[in-house]
C-alpha cells in the first residue's frame, strides 16, 4: 500500500526476524575459543540477516537477538547472557551486528541490479561497521572497567586484525550464495529495491 510505513511488520516478517535471531545465537555457539575474543560464524548470520530480510529488518532481528541475551538467556559467544554482559569486552560487537545488518541491508537496497561484486560491497561495509563500534568498546571495556594493561594497537591486532581474513571469507560466502538469492526476493515483492536505486 503506498504509503504504507516500512515499520509495519507482519506475521511472516516476525517469522523471519525470529528465524535469523535464533540462527545469530546458533552461529554464536560455533565457536573457536580465542581470545580476548572468541571466532564465531555470529557475523555471517548477521549480514544475511541485512541482506536478505532488508536494512530494517534485518537490523530488528539482530536487536531481538541482543535484547534476548539481555534479558538472561545464554545465547551470546561466550555462552552466558544477562545485562552484565554490557560490561563485557564483547559487547561492542553485539552493537555493531545491530549496525551491520543496517549498513549491508540498506547498501543492497541501493542497487537496481545486484551482482556478486556489489553484495561484497555491502557486506564489507557492514563488517567494517561491526569494528568501528567494537574496537573502541572493547579498548574502553578493558582499560577502564577491567583495568587491562593493553594498548589501542594491541586491541586492533587481537580484536580486529586477527579476524580479519577470517571474517572477509564470511563475506565472500555471504555475497557468493545472496547474490542468487536476492532476485527471487525482489520477484516475489519481499525486498524492495528504492526508486533512486542505481544500477
Amino acid at each position: 500500500m503506498k504509503g504504507e510505513s516500512l515499520m509495519k511488520i507482519n506475521t511472516r516478517d516476525m517469522i523471519l526476524i525470529s528465524m535469523f535471531a535464533a540462527l545469530t545465537a546458533i552461529g554464536a555457539q560455533l565457536r573457536i575459543p580465542t581470545e580476548p575474543i572468541p571466532f564465531t560464524l555470529q557475523v555471517l548470520f548477521c549480514m544475511y540477516s541485512g541482506i536478505l530480510l532488508g536494512s530494517k529488518k534485518g537490523a530488528f532481528s539482530q536487536i531481538l537477538y541482543v535484547l534476548l541475551g539481555l534479558a538472561g538467556l545464554p545465547i551470546f559467544a561466550e555462552g552466558n547472557g544477562g545485562p552484565s554482559i554490557i560490561i563485557s569486552p564483547t559487547f561492542g560487537y553485539l552493537l555493531g551486528f545491530i549496525a551491520c545488518a543496517y549498513v549491508s541491508g540498506k547498501i543492497t537496497e541501493n542497487f537496481k541490479d545486484v551482482n556478486i561484486f556489489k553484495i561484497a560491497l555491502a557486506t564489507v561495509s557492514g563488517l567494517l561497521v561491526v569494528y568501528i563500534v567494537a574496537v573502541p568498546y572493547l579498548y574502553l571495556i578493558l582499560t577502564k572497567v577491567m583495568n587491562s594493561p593493553t594498548t589501542l594497537n594491541g586491541v586492533v591486532k587481537t580484536g580486529f586484525l586477527a579476524f580479519l581474513g577470517q571474517d572477509l571469507v564470511k563475506c565472500a560466502i555471504v555475497s557468493a550464495t545472496s547474490v542468487l538469492i536476492i532476485p527471487a526476493l525482489r520477484k516475489s515483492g519481499y525486498l524492495e529495491v528504492k526508486k533512486e536505486a542505481v544500477h
